[in-house]
Parts: structure tokens; sequence; C-alpha cells
């Protein structure tokens, strides 16, 4: 069992243990909806620009604690003025030490937060609407075109993006299949963490020409933004080596400025 297959089946379990109000959630969805600007991390990334998403994260698998009992107001403030397009928040719990209320804390910067989880029922997505998220992560590699449609279709009902995750052609084509409209290449393999960022280069070059394009994993230096740009990339997800700054700002500001 790999360590993404442990995640999910964590994921389900706690799923299992954990039934919502559907029509609670719900009404805390349309107010959210109904106080936000629709599609506007979408419309974030999409800058002439180097546009940044940089991510709030406590651990992770391959990295161990990277900030512990992470100050969220704090890091996506100084993410804010060092220029960054957008916020990631890395909500699971146990394997990443996260939680779904860092988006509604994140969101006082004033920038569009996208959620990541390991999403594989609505209601996670229900939960990440109700918490103020402008958009939500979807791994091609636990969802098939058709879910991947049908999250989709559930989250512009409310205004919000789907941030749709590959890492092989495979995944590209069920991506494609469930007509994402923005696609992130990661250059982390979750299987066995391996990072390269060739992988957003071939990839992008076989994505449909109006793809949102976002590469994600691997990405430290004004330099390596540049070579994804090139390969036409639009925005670049940028967790580990910001966090780890004394000055995340101006980290920030080096790769979106140089």
């Amino acid at each position: 069992m790999t360590v993404l297959d442990q995640i999910v089946e964590r994921t389900r379990e706690r799923l299992r243990g954990e039934p919502i109000e559907v029509e609670d959630v719900r009404r805390a969805a349309m107010e959210r909806s109904a106080q936000r600007k629709s599609f506007a991390f979408r419309d974030a990334i999409t800058r002439d620009a180097v546009n940044v998403i940089a991510e709030i994260k406590a651990a992770s698998p391959s990295a161990g604690e990277i900030v512990s009992n992470p100050e969220v107001e704090s890091i996506a403030a100084d993410y804010a003025r060092g220029g960054a397009a957008a916020i990631s928040i890395v909500t699971e719990p146990e394997f990443f030490k996260g939680s779904i209320e860092w988006i509604t804390r994140a969101k006082s910067a004033g920038l569009p937060v996208v959620m990541k989880d390991f999403v594989v029922e609505p209601s996670q997505i229900m939960r990440g609407i109700a918490a103020g998220a402008d958009a939500i992560l979807l791994l091609a590699s636990l969802l098939d075109g058709r879910r991947i449609l049908e999250f989709t279709t559930l989250l512009e009902a409310y205004g919000c993006d789907a941030l749709v995750e590959v890492h092989d052609q495979s995944e590209l084509a069920r991506a494609v299949e469930g007509g994402a409209r923005i696609i992130g290449v990661n250059n982390r393999d979750l299987r066995d963490f391996h990072v390269d960022l060739a992988t957003s280069e071939r990839l992008g070059a076989l994505m449909p020409a109006d793809a949102i394009r976002v590469a994600e994993s691997g990405i430290r230096t004004r330099a390596d933004v540049d070579r994804l740009r090139g390969a036409g990339f639009n925005a670049f997800l940028v967790g580990e080596s910001l966090l780890r700054q004394n000055d995340r700002a101006a980290a920030v500001h080096g790769l979106v400025n140089g």
C-alpha cells in the first residue's frame, strides 16, 4: 500500500465517522457564495503576471514537520504583502496536520483561497465551500472523468473553481474527459515523492489550448518560474520553500519580481 493509498483509506474512515447536517452545510455554502466574487481564483491566476499560489501546510509525508501549529493569519498576510495571487491551504488533518478551519483564517489576507485535500466525497466539497474556499483541488489519481465532471459542476454552482491535479498522461486524459478548466501538474509523484519539473513541461504540451495551467511542487527559484512560464504555465504553486524562509514576504516577492 502506497502512502497515497493510506491517506485515502484514512480519509474515507474519517468521513464515515463525521456525518454532516446536509441542509446546514448547504445553507452555509450558499451564504459564503453570496459574500464573495464568483470564480475569484480563476481570475487571480490568469493575470498577465507571475501568479504565485503560496501554500500553508504544517507537515507532509515527504518532508515531515514544516511549520508546527502555523500562525495562518500572519503567514497569509506575509504572502499577500509579497505579491502572491492566491493562497493554498492543505487541510488534511492526519498526514499533513492541516485543518479546514485554516481556510476561514487565511481569507483575512484578502486573497482567493484554494483548499487542498484528498477529495473523494461531495461532502468534503460542501464543507470547503462553507468554510470559504474559492477553489478546491481534485486529484485525477482518485477520480475518473465522470466524477471530476460531477464535482466540478457542483463547485461551479457555488461560483467556485476546481483545480484538477494530474501526474501523468492517463490522469491528464481523465481531467480533460471531466471538462477541467484549470489543470495542475504536480511535479512530485505522490507514490514515491520523486520531483521533476520536466513533468510539467511534458504534460503541459499535451493540454488543451484553452486550459489554465498550474505548475505544482519543486519550484524554488525565479529560474524555475521562468522555465515553466516558457512552457505556457499561468500559475505556480509553491509551499515548502516559502514556509521555511525567515522573511516569507520577501521570498514571494523574489519569485514574483525576480
